[in-house]
């Protein structure tokens, strides 16, 4: 899934939606996985006594996707530094999730580049997800040549020892 926006991201770009479909399977697996066993995420029936429709997912699942959604479009190098985000509507299984992201700042460093990614998860009664993922990419604009990939004397690892 990496494409152009990740080698020179930009100010303005719209990474490709990601479609995620919202099983029973993903909601309980993603509980599971955070150690969040409150009965809201696995048990449909206890989840009606409180006042849902079925299960739903816990926001330590959807933080999970929406840091794969980043490091999928920019690549293995990618580095998530930060994730803000705020839930909305709640996924219930049976439903669709889409991801999408606009590149809202780029910073440009010497050794790559830093972008703030404004993403949104809306699935099919409203926006499940919103916030910010702040990425950093090692060398995406910076210098090319021999000092943008060596130490300091021009050597591979390093410089002086």
């Amino acid at each position: 899934m990496t494409s152009e926006v990740a080698a020179e991201p930009r100010v303005g770009a719209e990474l490709p939606p990601l479609e995620i479909p919202v099983t029973r399977t993903l909601i309980v697996a993603g509980a599971i996985a955070s150690r969040d066993y409150q009965d809201v995420h696995h048990d449909a029936e206890l989840a009606r006594q409180k006042g849902s429709p079925d299960i739903f997912m816990n926001i330590l699942t959807t933080n999970g996707l929406v840091g794969r959604y980043i490091t999928d479009h920019f690549g293995p190098t990618a580095v998530l530094r930060k994730v803000a985000i705020r839930l909305g509507a709640p996924n219930h299984p049976g439903d669709t999730m889409v991801l999408t992201g606009r590149i809202e700042e780029v910073v440009e460093e010497d050794d790559g580049a830093t972008a703030t990614v404004r993403v949104v998860g809306a699935n099919g009664i409203g926006r499940h997800v919103t916030g910010t993922v702040t990425v950093t990419l090692p060398g995406a604009g910076a210098s090319s040549g021999p000092a943008a990939s060596s130490g300091t004397d021009g050597s591979p690892g390093g410089g002086a020892s």
